[in-house]
């Protein structure tokens, strides 16, 4: 059974910088792009980044360019969303999962709540 576990999120001020975690289990992730989705209240969940598997190649929404980087360890499989100068509109839960995205895979995503 495949488990995706995000874990990192809080609640920081504008300009702040956090890193989330995603543990996974019951997977080979080294066979899978993975990826960082969000949610905001009130909108669809959205891409938000991806790495592909050998981990050569990073594909970023335009709101997040430049400010978040997505990294990813196969051996410890885990896959990490280094977030900076983080704004207000990036409140939201926030889910790793494959990209792809697998129905299955969703976990219960971290809390992201950027407020002053």
């Amino acid at each position: 059974q495949v488990q995706l576990v995000e874990s990192g999120g809080a609640t920081v001020q504008p300009g702040a910088n956090l890193k989330l975690s995603c543990t996974a289990s019951g997977i080979i992730l080294r066979n899978y792009q993975m990826a960082w989705y969000r949610q905001a209240p009130g909108k669809q969940r959205e891409l938000v980044a991806r790495r592909s598997s050998g981990g050569l190649t990073t594909a970023y929404a335009d709101a997040v360019k430049g400010r978040f980087i997505i990294s990813r360890d196969n051996a410890k499989s885990t896959v990490t969303l280094q977030m900076s100068y983080l704004r207000p509109e990036d409140t939201a839960v926030y889910y790793c999962n494959t990209f792809p995205s697998q129905d299955e895979y969703w976990g219960q995503g971290t809390q992201v709540t950027v407020s002053s």
